[in-house]
């Protein structure tokens, strides 16, 4: 066994299928929470951490981008799941008969389509797997959940209803993060590179602070603010870029931006995954 990958949720989440299919030589650790999943790795309990930042149809999870700037891990690799949602039952059960299904907030939201089509209400549950393993103890054909394959066969329901998610391209990327920072180049699909930062208090700040991504033909693929010290003063970007902090496009962006910020903090360099295309 080449190490522990920790994740947030109960054994069968979509974060643990997240970590077999991204380190199938690791063995997945489950956490209560996301604090608790980065301090494992803080600790030495596990060499990983496996988090989702967004998916492409309910978009970014809540608090990571908060929490990713003061965990003291860096990012070292992406993942993109394709997340397939199963309608899961007691064994026995029949479709006809479900009234209810339990899940995550963010699977509920993911499967309103088929919900109201069948006419079965969503039920809101502390994660997807936790759902399926209550759905499990409860043995009620009328109760049902939402969760994936995995957790199907962890907690021994039935699939009543296979991949019935809303957009037939639905995604999480998540990050894999550990305690050192790698630099290496790795993979063929080019490199990332994540950072945040707060601009300066000057007229704008921010146009002048993205002008030499533009300049320098850096691509940006995402760029995110959010409050910081429940104040509405302070406000930190979370950004991801294409390219190397050593690639000298990059570096003189990287430059640029430092001149207008007061706080700039790379959290990541790491390979593209190829699925991002």
């Amino acid at each position: 066994m080449t190490g522990r990958i920790a994740f947030q949720g109960e054994p069968g989440a979509y974060s643990h299928q997240a970590c077999r299919d991204a380190r199938p030589k690791y063995e997945p650790m489950p956490c209560r929470t996301f604090e608790d999943t980065i301090e494992a790795v803080r600790k030495g309990e596990a060499e990983l951490a496996m988090l989702p930042v967004e998916n492409s149809t309910y978009g970014r999870v809540a608090d990571i981008h908060q929490l990713l700037p003061e965990s003291g891990l860096f990012i070292v690799d992406e993942a993109f799941v394709r997340v397939h949602i199963n309608l899961l039952a007691p064994p026995g059960a029949q479709l006809d008969c479900v009234e209810s299904a339990t899940s995550h907030t963010v699977l509920l939201g993911q499967c309103r389509d088929f919900l109201r089509e069948h006419g079965i209400a969503p039920v809101t549950g502390a994660d997807t797997a936790g759902s399926a393993r209550l759905i499990a103890d409860l043995a009620d054909p009328a109760r049902a959940a939402l969760a994936s394959d995995i957790a199907g066969e962890i907690y021994g329901l039935d699939v009543l209803a296979r991949h019935i998610e809303d957009h037939d391209r639905n995604t999480t990327r998540f990050l894999l993060m550990s305690r050192e920072m790698d630099l290496k180049r790795r993979g063929r699909s080019g490199m990332m590179t994540t950072f945040v930062f707060r601009v300066r208090n000057i007229p704008s700040a921010l146009y002048k602070a993205m002008g030499g991504f533009a300049t320098n033909g850096v691509n940006m693929t995402k760029l995110e603010s959010y409050m910081v010290n429940g104040t509405f003063a302070a406000t930190q970007f979370y950004a991801d870029i294409e390219g190397h902090p050593d690639d000298r496009n990059v570096a003189l962006a990287l430059e640029e931006l430092e001149y207008f910020t007061t706080h700039l903090n790379i959290l990541g360099v790491y390979p593209a995954d190829p699925r991002r295309h």
